[in-house]
């Protein structure tokens, strides 16, 4: 199988015409056109994102090395224009799932993290004139939780830049993990609520935040140890103070700047607490390889559906990307690959030779699969 063609077909494997369907017929859309199908722009947008195609008329030209069909340019402007969006964001929130089931990465961080944070792509003001962000800016914004476990991001929810992180955060939450966030999401009542509801976190602290009942908690001391100080104490000051109880640490980055961090777990050590929230910079690793490799900066439409189209085509590429990087590198000890050099390497076709034939190897027994997602090797 040529390379240059595994984008196409992994979408038209992930996503069958069944699955597809009812998601066609939620948002009212009826798909009439012969060439142009929905599950084509999905591959046209896809592999777009992944091959870093320069605009919707680069890719109607090149689109045929790619093995998709030929279609004209003003077809593809129009049709992404038209579809609404929310289409493309249950496509992913599917693949998405289909991918976490399968991969896993180990960690030596005995509980779960969900990685919290946004991240907003600005343009000039005249090209989205409903995005309004600041000064001559436009732009929108994605905010995403995180899995390290599967390098994967697990839900994502677009704003336009303006929107507050603290509100839209409410939607990120899931029970089933430790939410991992930063200052813009810490609110008093809110951890308050998390201990109610028995939502694990580790949140940063703003700096100004009065602590008060101050009673140290005993640990092991380790001469290693970035901690400096655990704790557990009320929060705010009298006209505005925490319920409960918090457990709150204190560590070092690896600049020598102290972060407070406040947390619902007591069954970890301080060091451990520490490195949950070192984990975050997952987060912004994934929001700067998206950003760099993924072309999503350079905008194909600029209508709301043209737009977020095209951003959740390019989150669909990114979590493909890994999983098959993540399913090729299994059986593979050197040379070693990042994601960033699989990519590059694999649409220039000029992988080292052993990781040509793994892929190559897993290809071909998951074309030849029944459509279940095959397993991790090794």
């Amino acid at each position: 199988m040529k390379q240059n063609t595994m984008f196409p077909n992994l979408i038209q494997k992930f996503i069958t015409d069944e699955e597809l369907k009812p998601l066609i017929e939620l948002i009212g859309y009826e798909d009439t056109a012969r060439k142009l199908t929905v599950k084509t722009l999905i591959q046209y947008l896809v592999t777009a994102a992944a091959s870093e195609w320069k605009s919707l008329r680069h890719s109607s030209e090149v689109g045929t090395s790619a093995g998709l069909v030929s279609v004209d340019y003003s077809t593809l402007s129009k049709k992404l224009g038209q579809l609404d969006y929310k289409l493309m964001k249950q496509v992913f929130s599917l693949i998405v799932g289909k991918c976490n089931r399968v991969t896993r990465r180990a960690l030596k961080i005995p509980n779960r993290l969900l990685l919290v944070d946004s991240t907003t792509i600005t343009v000039g003001k005249g090209r989205l004139p409903w995005a309004v962000f600041h000064g001559e800016r436009s732009g929108i914004k994605l905010h995403v939780s995180f899995t390290p476990e599967t390098n994967m991001p697990l839900k994502v929810i677009e704003t336009i830049g303006l929107k507050h992180d603290g509100p839209v955060g409410e939607g990120l939450t899931d029970k089933r993990f430790v939410l991992v966030e930063d200052r813009a999401y810490f609110k008093i009542k809110r951890i308050d609520q998390f201990i109610l509801d028995e939502q694990d976190f580790v949140i940063r602290m703003k700096e100004n935040i009065e602590l008060s009942g101050i009673k140290s908690l005993r640990r092991m001391l380790s001469k290693d140890s970035n901690v400096t100080r655990d704790i557990t104490c009320l929060l705010g000051t009298i006209q505005s103070r925490s319920v409960k109880r918090h457990r709150v640490v204190f560590f070092k980055d690896n600049d020598g700047h102290e972060i407070r961090v406040v947390t619902s777990l007591f069954n970890v050590s301080a060091e451990t607490i520490a490195d949950m929230y070192k984990a975050r910079w997952g987060i912004e690793s994934f929001f700067r390889w998206i950003k760099q490799n993924l072309n999503v900066p350079v905008l194909f439409g600029t209508t709301e559906n043209a737009v977020y189209n095209q951003l959740f085509s390019a989150l669909i590429a990114y979590v493909l990307i890994e999983w098959v990087y993540q399913q090729t590198k299994s059986s593979i000890h050197r040379p070693k690959l990042s994601p960033t050099s699989f990519l590059r390497m694999l649409m220039e076709d000029t992988l080292p030779f052993i990781w040509k034939d793994e892929l190559a190897f897993f290809l071909h027994n998951y074309w030849a699969s029944d459509g279940n997602i095959l397993p991790v090797c090794g």
